[in-house]
Parts: C-alpha cells; sequence; structure tokens
C-alpha cells in the first residue's frame, strides 16, 4: 500500500513538472530572475553612487525617519502596495533600516505589502462586475491574467518572492477568483521576500 502510495505521488509530480514544462512557467520562471537580477544590481549601484559622488545616504534616511512619521510612510506604501506597486519596496526597507526599530518596521512594511496584495486581490474581484472595466483590464493585464490561468499558486509564489509587481499578481488572482484561502496562504511568502532583501539592504545603509 505505501510503494502504491510512493508510486501514486510520484507519477503526480512528475505530470505536474511535464505540465509546467510543457507550460513555460520553469521559462517564466528563469526570464523573471533574469529581469529580476538588473534592477538589483542597478539599485545597489545607484545606492553605492549616489551615496559616493552626490550625498550621504545615511544622514537623507534619517533625516526622514526624523521628519516623517512613520504612520505616515507606512500608510504611503501600503497605497502604493495596493496600486499596482508603484513605488519599490527597496526605497522602504532602506528607510526601515534607519529606523530605531529596523525589524519592527521591516514587519510592518512585510504586513502592509500582504495587506495591500489583499485588496489588490478584491480589486481583481470587483472589476469582473463592472463590463467596461473588466474588457479594459483583460486587455493590460492579458499576460498576467493568462498566466494566473495556467499556473495559478505557483504565479503568486513567483510575484510574492520576485520583483515583479504583487499587486499586479494579486489583481489577476481576484479576477480569474483564484480560491482566497490559498491566495493569502501563498502571499506570505512576501514577508520572506523582504526579510531576505533586508538582510542586503540593511547591510548597505
Amino acid at each position: 500500500m505505501k510503494k502504491d502510495a510512493k508510486s501514486k505521488k510520484k507519477s503526480r509530480l512528475r505530470l505536474l513538472h511535464q505540465y509546467y514544462d510543457y507550460t513555460g512557467f520553469y521559462s517564466f520562471v528563469g526570464k523573471s530572475l533574469k529581469k529580476a537580477i538588473i534592477p538589483i544590481l542597478v539599485f545597489i549601484a545607484s545606492i553605492f553612487a549616489i551615496d559616493y559622488f552626490v550625498l550621504d545616504l545615511n544622514k537623507v534616511l534619517v533625516t526622514i525617519t526624523e521628519t516623517y512619521s512613520p504612520a505616515g510612510i507606512l500608510s504611503v506604501f501600503f497605497a502604493s502596495e495596493s496600486l499596482l506597486g508603484l513605488v519599490p519596496p527597496e526605497l522602504f526597507i532602506a528607510w526601515a533600516g534607519k529606523s530605531e526599530l529596523p525589524i519592527f518596521y521591516l514587519s510592518l512594511l512585510a504586513a502592509a505589502s500582504y495587506l495591500g496584495g489583499i485588496v489588490s486581490y478584491f480589486i481583481g474581484v470587483g472589476i469582473t462586475k463592472i463590463p467596461a472595466v473588466h474588457k479594459q483590464m483583460e486587455i493590460n493585464l492579458a499576460q498576467h491574467i493568462k498566466n494566473a490561468r495556467k499556473w495559478g499558486g505557483f504565479l503568486i509564489i513567483v510575484g510574492a518572492l520576485l520583483p515583479i509587481p504583487f499587486a499586479m499578481s494579486s489583481i489577476a488572482a481576484g479576477i480569474i477568483r483564484f480560491p482566497f484561502m490559498s491566495y493569502l496562504m501563498f502571499g506570505l511568502l512576501r514577508f520572506v521576500r523582504f526579510y531576505a532583501y533586508a538582510l542586503v539592504i540593511f547591510g548597505m545603509v
């Protein structure tokens, strides 16, 4: 019985592997990683260049933490993460690194990003109830929606971990009515991304 269960599990994994290989999921992840590496390297190089040639970023970040309230900064970030991820999270992670409680504010940023993704998910759900808007979003997010229908949870995982706007993956998930509880579970990987990025960015600032 145990051998039969193991063989069935292997067969299922093999079928999943063949499906994701055939539909181009691995190729998509590879391309996404290549695209992600360039912005990360550019961001790191820009940080060093600005810090060395233009101004002291440490002083700038300290000034921001002293001038603007954490609630205001977190609100701006939450709004950004709810609306197509317009501002790079790395900038806010750098801010958290210069705050009095880096890990605390980093965790709040990760939570704001996660909650912003949930808002985006329900934006996607709401869009389906407005025919004209739905049609336009089907055009604007055609590739994301197509990928969400093919790969479901795996696309959410990629969106949560890689420098792809998480909001877009979340809206696409909402449009196709991806199971909400599964979305919540996969979306938790957003916290992993923030802590992983902080390991690098905290050391830079």
